[in-house]
């Protein structure tokens, strides 16, 4: 009774050596197949969430690196900035008349010469925010620094009228901008 089924057909005759070994053989690779098809479901999950992670991975670090190019565009851009005002600036502004602007609604004061006064009120001039300091540059340059950055040129549009209401009964009297008090 301990003899398989094989070997009894053997015995028999019915089966020979060889092809019994190939019975057995196709039997422990149909076990063998039937194991790994179990596996393999794991396997294929293993490296679905392999290849999901890796997926989610180059995602952040192509995030990563659209924030660190964006980062370095902008101080190059300040860079720019800051070269054009230095390079730019008028130097010799000094002087005893006052000059008031608004920055960020908080009234400052310049002291500059008459002749720079004069072409500030004109438009000649912009008055450029370097860091805390104020620096006045031509109107050119301020073009320039306001198509990288318009928060560094402080607005001066004093040669733009007015625009007058249609019952104001002192249109007709203008008031002129360069009175210095």
């Amino acid at each position: 009774m301990g003899n398989s089924l094989i070997d009894q057909l053997k015995k028999t005759g019915l089966v020979d050596k060889k092809k019994a070994h190939k019975v057995k053989h196709d039997q422990y690779k149909n076990k063998k197949q039937k194991i790994k098809k179990g596996s393999a479901v794991q396997l294929d999950e293993a490296k679905i969430l392999a290849k999901k992670a890796q997926a989610e991975k180059v995602e952040r670090d192509r995030l990563i690196n659209l924030k660190n190019k964006e980062e370095a565009e902008t101080r190059a851009i300040a860079a720019q900035i800051i070269q054009l005002i230095e390079t730019n600036r008028v130097d010799d502004r000094d002087g005893a008349i006052v000059y008031n602007f608004t920055d960020a609604n908080v009234v400052k004061r310049l002291f500059v010469s008459e002749k720079i006064y004069k072409y500030l009120m004109s438009g000649q001039l912009a008055i450029a925010k370097l860091g805390e300091n104020y620096e006045l540059v031509p109107k050119p340059v301020a073009e320039k620094i306001k198509q990288r950055d318009a928060d560094y040129i402080i607005n001066n549009d004093h040669n733009l009228e007015p625009v007058a209401e249609e019952d104001d009964p002192y249109a007709d009297y203008k008031i002129p901008d360069d009175l210095i008090w």
